[in-house]
């Protein structure tokens, strides 16, 4: 049995991009993480699984109260570092949207996805 815990969609605001006008004004970005765990047994108590509250709670110290990064590779990377520290985590896997990434065609959506294993 594997058990998998979520957060989809999380949109925040914050000021993340390559180009330097990105960096002067807030742009959504939504973020899905799915953290696998090691445990296969669930005891029904909250500090043996990871709390759907810790994985926006990453999101926003990495996102929102970090200083700006060019990539979304970044932003994965480290989110994958804030949340690996959980022990209790086995696999992550990071999708990360940027709805108004400044594309030079109308249409798209820009995205990253990022899956780190525990070795």
């Amino acid at each position: 049995m594997v058990t998998i815990v979520g957060l989809e969609n999380y949109k925040i605001y914050a000021t993340h991009g390559a180009y330097d006008f990105e960096k002067n004004k807030s742009q959504p970005f939504v973020f899905s993480i799915w953290a696998t765990l090691s445990s296969e047994e669930i005891d029904d108590k909250l500090e043996n699984t990871l709390n759907y509250a810790d994985l926006q709670d990453a999101v926003e110290n990495i996102v929102v109260d970090s200083e700006p990064v060019n990539l979304m590779e970044t932003l994965c990377s480290n989110l994958v570092a804030e949340l690996k520290s959980n022990l209790l985590i086995s696999e992550i896997k990071i999708r990360v949207e940027k709805p108004n990434a400044p594309l030079p065609k109308e249409g798209g959506l820009a995205i990253v996805e990022h899956h780190w294993t525990r070795v």
